[in-house]
């Protein structure tokens, strides 16, 4: 009975007095949570001698109204750290202290006096400078009105890829809550008018956007950490995305942000950060990880320093069991509480690194995320690569991964450019990329497909830029890709040329319909529909103003363009053999040069048709890249005869799903103008193989 006798704190919140008992605990699960008679907290750190818990009645409180050291006799169980609170905690705050060895040459950082945040908390306060960092008391309850998950097939998914705040944050957005969660959802017309199914959020984990110390060398504005890729809490949503609520309210509007999104259609897909965090290296800031056990959560090399394989200044060790728990119980975290559909892994090859940051076959992490009970169905999506030189794209662990293929970019930006001998990287990109997934038993939806993304040029700046300019950055323009495959196609930047103009759109549009009629999963970049720019910034990780905002106003300047995106995406949904899982055999596509006859698959000449039979509709893609018009020769109609669906050289959006007979090609062969896609349809009365 002696261990387990309680003791009792006063906690006073302005003049109430609350009274707070603690008790043993229970050392699972992780974190602070709900139990029968109060909460439970469960910390881990194997090496601390002591561990403190402090309580605040406020989030700006400099000093602890309790500070509750945990007796290893009564409040450990092995390497967790843990005691069971009672009394009114509900919108207080907690945060921990750790005691320990403090040698950087065996890899230990304690310091009994610096202030942690809990890794598991699921609200964090303000992370601000000259803001104590605290963890929040939330509660997790929300009234999801019987929300379930939306599971739409890969073969169905479009992603639009956006940043919660950029994308509203401008005026011209027209929300009322502009840079917000909410802000999301009073943009969910314009998301189901587009056609697009899933939006793929930029990192929404708690950050630190004032840790970056740098200013614009341009106009002496502070540069912020915009994107978020540098994580501090990655159980909690980001508490700025939230506007003026409580503490913990940002878990509501989170909530109802999925919610809303869910009931239009729409899957939302989280990229998540797993393979460092905001501490960086020797001298950054300490929030978490470093202070509770140094050595269990990062890659250190055998002098104690960090290995840096992310560029961030650290690695974590995301193989050894204890982290590599902690990222599943994070996954596991988001689709519980929050109904999240997918994760985008950050550096995914980091996942598959031991301790001493030699790449795995068959990584205990990788191979626990695909194969979780809870994370069964929801979506995977890795960027296969990372900063230490590991390129897996093609061949990343586990064949329930999709993958970002930065092949697909690089191929169809080099076709449409001119680049010489692209016709075959072209078709094989259409297709589905089999050079990569094939032999390993995938297929073309193991393929997330796209031309931009927010590393890199916007889609209109691909079109405007022969090279980057990212002197804003402070980084004297070293920073970002040199090599974009961009072309300006005759001024450097904005231009009044009407021929520059024309041909900078017609470009953008044979841009999204090779991907959107590419077998595989298409990735749009927000805004990318209606031309936003980022003044040839391809690197704006630190532009939190306008070069980063998403400008409403050029959506209304180019309808035409919204328009043509919207009837593209259509086509697609209409067609699902544009679509489909499996590789494209012999008997569904014929690949023909404009003469009719066999492609010159390296030649010169980026010219290429396609003729794909399906049992509903068949379709004729037709491509030139080149400088000069020319003229195809169409195969025979296999039904109802040739409906032209898209014309790029139109100045008018044509794309039609309905193929009226207005739109009828009448003689045998049809003219390309100069860099052209057209997609002529022939509607089919019977299947069968093309001749």
């Amino acid at each position: 009975m002696t261990e387990r006798k309680a003791w009792f704190h006063a906690l006073t919140v302005g003049s109430d007095s609350d009274t707070v008992r603690i008790g043993r605990g229970e050392p699972l699960p992780l974190g602070l949570h709900d139990c029968c008679d109060g909460l439970n907290i469960a910390v881990f750190s194997r090496h601390a001698a002591g561990v403190t818990l402090l309580l605040y009645g406020t989030a700006d409180e400099r000093e602890p109204c309790a500070r509750l050291p945990l007796d290893a006799r009564r409040h450990r169980t092995g390497d967790i750290w843990h005691a069971r609170l009672t009394g009114d905690l509900r919108g207080k705050f907690y945060a921990l202290q750790a005691d320990g060895p403090g040698s950087p040459a065996d890899g230990h950082d304690f310091d009994p006096d610096r202030t942690l945040l809990d890794p598991y908390a699921a609200s964090v306060t303000d992370l601000s400078p000259g803001s104590p960092g605290r963890c929040v008391v939330a509660d997790q309850g929300f009234d999801w009105f019987d929300d379930a998950p939306l599971r739409h097939p890969w073969s169905k998914t479009i992603l639009y890829e956006t940043h919660v705040r950029g994308l509203t944050i401008d005026p011209s957005s027209g929300v009322n809550r502009q840079g917000e969660y909410l802000g999301v959802v009073e943009k969910i017309p314009y998301f189901r008018e587009l056609g697009i199914t899933a939006l793929e959020l930029m990192p929404i984990q708690a950050f630190a956007p004032e840790a970056l110390e740098r200013n614009d060398p341009l106009t002496g504005e502070r540069l912020r950490d915009y994107w978020g890729y540098n994580p501090v809490a990655l159980f909690a949503p980001m508490s700025r995305y939230s506007g003026s609520v409580a503490p913990g309210g940002e878990l509501v509007a989170f909530k109802t942000m999925v919610r809303e999104l869910h009931r239009a259609g729409i899957e939302v897909i989280l990229d998540v950060v797993f393979n460092h965090t905001a501490e960086g290296g020797r001298n950054g800031p300490t929030y978490s990880f470093r202070g509770l056990d140094n050595t269990i959560y990062y890659i250190l090399t055998q002098d104690g320093e960090y290995a840096d394989y992310t560029g961030c200044g650290n690695t974590l060790n995301c193989n050894h069991p204890v982290v590599r728990n902690m990222v599943v119980d994070c996954l596991r975290h988001w689709v519980v509480h929050f109904h999240i559909d997918g994760f985008r892994f950050d550096l995914a090859s980091v996942l598959g690194r031991d301790a001493r940051g030699k790449l795995l076959a068959n990584p205990p992490l990788l191979e626990q995320i695909a194969e979780d009970p809870i994370l069964r169905d929801v979506k995977l999506i890795a960027e296969a690569w990372d900063a230490g030189g590991a390129f897996q794209v093609g061949h990343f662990p586990g064949r329930r991964w999709a993958e970002w293929n930065c092949h697909f970019r690089d191929d169809v930006r080099r076709f449409w450019r001119g680049d010489p001998g692209m016709t075959g990287a072209l078709a094989t990109r259409l297709a589905g990329s089999s050079d990569l997934y094939q032999d390993g038993g995938e297929g073309p939806l193991n393929s997330v497909n796209f031309v931009t993304s927010h590393d890199g040029f916007t889609l209109n700046d691909l079109v405007s830029y022969t090279r980057k300019h990212n002197e804003a950055n402070g980084e004297e323009n070293r920073d970002g890709l040199d090599e974009n495959y961009s072309d300006n196609y005759g001024a450097e930047g904005s231009s009044d040329d009407p021929q520059i103009e024309a041909m900078r759109l017609r470009q953008i549009k044979n841009l999204l319909a090779t991907l959107l009629l590419s077998r595989g999963v298409p990735m749009l970049l927000g805004g990318d529909e209606f031309r936003r720019t980022q003044g040839g910034n391809n690197n704006a990780y630190c532009q939190d103003n306008t070069v980063s905002w998403y400008d409403w106003s050029l959506a209304g300047r180019n309808a035409e363009l919204v328009r043509f995106v919207r009837q593209l995406i259509a086509l697609r949904k209409a067609h699902p053999v544009l679509r489909a899982e499996t590789f494209y055999t012999d008997v569904e596509v014929r690949w023909f040069e404009p003469t009719g006859q066999q492609p010159d698959w390296h030649g010169p000449d980026n010219r290429l048709g396609c003729l794909i039979r399906d049992s509903g509709a068949s379709l004729c893609l037709l491509f030139n890249a080149v400088l000069a018009p020319c003229r195809f020769v169409m195969p025979p109609s296999p039904g109802s005869g040739w409906h032209i669906a898209i014309d790029t050289s139109k100045n008018e959006s044509i794309a039609d799903t309905s193929f009226g007979a207005e739109d009828t090609i009448a003689q045998s062969n049809i003219w390309l103008e100069a860099r052209t896609t057209i997609v002529a349809v022939s509607r089919s009365t019977e299947a069968g193989p093309i001749e």
